[in-house]
């Protein structure tokens, strides 16, 4: 994440014992052992908006309440020290005014909040779990737990697989942050008047999410001279675009700039080529629109919908069945279609698209007296915010069961091949080699997975890699 260049808590140290600890790594009641290990975090500071609620007062419907319920002494602490730190810049302009400092501070933290989210959003990060303990005070990404990077897109993407209700889905991050700070507002009263910090966050968080996003799209697109309008709609239509064909939301980016703004027939055809290799397969389509249910489990769901709503609230929800529903519908037509047609039409929906790309590339060349330096400036920027390789599960899968049967070799490798997100790592095929010569002293079993693992590093995942769950 940090050389992604997203604001970030750091790993310093991984250090594995041989000592084992007793893991329900899924919640089925199958636990095993694992090794104990211990990650080293660094950051300027752990404190999160969670912090914050130990003062929450009692709840009406639990009647739990937080540790320190009206020691308003400690939350005056806390504010002062958090700002005084961390946002001296406010401290000093707002040193004799306390409200109008923390509603500075509150301000600051909405709209860096918006960014990260933003950032987030623009490489198909999904967090995983966003309660307000996992949101830091000073706007960075932290508490990496079930987290993900998306490979098909699909905006409803969820990376945890004990997120049961899509709550932190990837198109809900940025909904459910601007929900965390609204309880972090909620546990700065008195000390920020609830009035004060709402209108704050209305002002603030969907424009600043909004701009950040639309800005950073742009660079995606190499879109460097203009900003119009009509930019919004063009990115919408290329994750709706993504969204038809099942394409790889990492490489169709990268793809993108080596896409040629003249008309040459054949050029466009080998483009189309290219990026159609980056859709998912009818096979992998297969697999993700899979029905999740029994059938008999579904009727019976159905049933209790209409017949007793109160019971069906406490066990489903509309939304889940309705989206089983799309699922069976979906996976039914996939039953009759061929791969020629599935080319054809995601061939067909990227020529709709690239047109209007096209045609939005040509207004900045006509603003511009060098096409050909542009073009060169287009491609830097667009190779610099979109990057080759991200953290995909099945890489980080093989390097765990590599790391698992004794040989860290795939650990240090894909850690260096992250290292350089945006480009070839130059170091990548000295590395390679290396591997492969300790290759002949490793374990059978690693000698197996090393064999699984030379699938591409920028390859969208193999079919196996859908049965991977991380909780």
């Amino acid at each position: 994440m940090f050389h992604l260049g997203i604001p970030t808590t750091r790993a310093g140290t991984c250090v594995t014992s041989d000592s084992k600890v007793v893991r329900d790594v899924f919640y089925d009641g199958n636990p095993k052992s694992e090794r104990c290990t211990v990650v080293l975090r660094i950051a300027s500071t752990f404190i999160r908006f969670g912090s914050f609620e130990i003062f929450k007062p009692t709840d009406e419907y639990t009647g739990r309440k937080g540790p320190s319920v009206n020691r308003n002494d400690i939350r005056i602490q806390m504010l002062d020290y958090v700002i005084s730190t961390f946002y001296p810049e406010i401290q000093e302009a707002y040193s004799d005014n306390s409200i109008q400092r923390n509603a500075a501070f509150f301000k600051e933290i909405t709209k860096r909040t918006a960014r990260l989210v933003a950032e987030w959003q623009c490489v198909g990060f999904c967090h995983g779990v966003l309660n307000t303990d996992n949101m830091s005070i000073v706007g960075l990404t932290i508490d990496y737990g079930p987290f993900g990077f998306m490979d098909r897109y699909d905006p409803e993407h969820i990376c945890n697989g004990s997120d049961n209700t899509g709550r932190y889905a990837y198109n809900k991050q940025p909904e459910i942050c601007k929900w965390n700070l609204g309880k972090l507002a909620e546990a700065l009263v008195p000390e920020l008047p609830l009035e004060i910090s709402e209108l704050i966050l209305e002002e603030e968080y969907d424009a600043e999410f909004e701009k950040h996003y639309l800005q950073k799209m742009r660079k995606k697109l190499g879109l460097i001279q203009l900003e119009l309008e009509e930019d919004s709609k063009l990115v919408s239509e290329l994750l709706e675009t993504m969204h038809l064909t099942g394409g790889d939301f990492t490489n169709i980016f990268y793809l993108l700039s080596s896409f040629s703004v003249g008309s040459d027939p054949s050029k466009l055809e080998d483009f189309l080529e290219d990026l159609t290799s980056q859709c998912a397969s009818v096979e992998e389509l297969k697999v993700a629109f899979k029905p999740q249910m029994d059938p008999r489990q579904l009727s019976m769901m159905l049933m209790l919908a209409q017949s007793n709503p109160q019971l069906f609230a406490l066990i489903g929800t509309k939304a889940n069945i309705n989206k089983e529903l799309e699922r069976i519908e979906q996976f039914s037509k996939l039953q009759q279609l061929t791969a020629a047609d599935l080319l054809s039409r995601n061939k067909r929906h990227w020529k709709e698209w690239l047109e209007k790309y096209r045609v939005r590339l040509q207004k900045e060349i006509e603003s511009v007296s060098d096409a050909d330096a542009w073009n060169t400036d287009r491609v830097k920027v667009m190779n610099s915010n979109n990057p080759k390789y991200i953290l995909r599960n099945y890489i980080a899968q093989n390097a765990i069961e590599a790391a698992e049967n004794g040989d860290f070799s795939e650990v240090r490798n894909v850690l260096k091949l992250l290292e350089n997100p945006f480009q070839e790592a130059e170091c990548f095929r000295e590395v390679k080699e290396d591997v492969e010569e300790e290759g002949a002293t490793a374990t059978a079993p690693a000698c197996a997975q090393e064999t699984r693992s030379r699938l591409s590093y920028c390859s969208k995942p193999p079919l196996w890699a859908s049965e991977l769950c991380v909780t």
